[in-house]
């Protein structure tokens, strides 16, 4: 039994940095201690506690990057391990207000078309659909809300349908251009993120590399088309 972390990356602590804590000077420590993604470590395992969950796994620091066999392993894995999650925290890091926004809002959302920017990332799409319990956090980590109780209004930013939002993908029998169409919008960090962010959705699985750019979107519909027989991913 688990929680897991789902938000916007930020100046992030890394697995390297988080495990030799300890042993840095001060000023490099507290230097560390003072990013946003530090306190978002305190914070997201404040609730894992308080919610009676004895681990939380969090991508930013439980990943070490400089293994490229551990980041693979777990880019292939992600999916599952967001499904097998018993919740996930949601951390909505540009909201203010202790409510979830209902409303599309251009002025207080203006580089996201109005609505948080957590759902315009390329990785939350998967998160959003695989964890079967997804609990919502404004910037202070105030609850705003669950994906249950809000999958009509998640249903209106994400154009995702309210059964797949409620019960996951599994049983539907939705065309790979459909799937392809909640993603058109969304954006990542690299290139090649584009095709690691929906790997889980389309139950594929293969190795990454980093450096080749837009050959692994190309690769990830070779590899869709291979398992799926699906071609509606021609007309995305």
């Amino acid at each position: 039994r688990y929680a897991i972390l789902s938000h916007r990356w930020e100046v992030e602590v890394t697995y390297k940095e988080i495990t030799g804590l300890a042993k840095m000077d001060e000023r490099r420590r507290e230097e560390v201690r003072n990013r946003p993604g530090y306190q978002k470590i305190i914070r997201s395992c404040e609730q894992a506690m308080k919610d009676g969950y004895e681990w939380l796994w969090i991508d930013t620091c439980c990943i070490d990057k400089r293994s490229s066999a551990e980041l693979s392993e777990a880019i292939n894995s992600m999916y599952r391990w967001y499904q097998d999650a018993q919740v996930c925290y949601a951390h909505l890091n540009d909201v203010d207000d202790s409510t979830f926004p209902a409303e599309q809002n251009v002025d207080t959302f203006d580089k996201s078309d109005g609505w948080p920017e957590w759902f315009t990332r390329g990785w939350t799409l998967q998160e959003l659909i695989a964890s079967k319990q997804l609990e919502f956090f404004d910037k202070n980590w105030a609850p705003i809300g669950n994906k249950r109780k809000l999958a009509h209004v998640l249903g209106d930013i994400t154009t995702i349908p309210y059964d797949v939002l409620r019960n996951g993908l599994a049983g539907k029998r939705l065309s790979v251009a459909r799937i392809m169409s909640w993603a058109a919008r969304r954006k990542t960090t690299r290139v090649e993120d584009r095709a690691c962010s929906l790997m889980g959705l389309f139950e594929v699985n293969m190795p990454m590399v980093y450096g080749e750019g837009k050959k692994a979107f190309q690769r990830l519909q070779l590899e869709i088309i291979r398992t799926s027989g699906d071609h509606s991913i021609f007309a995305w």
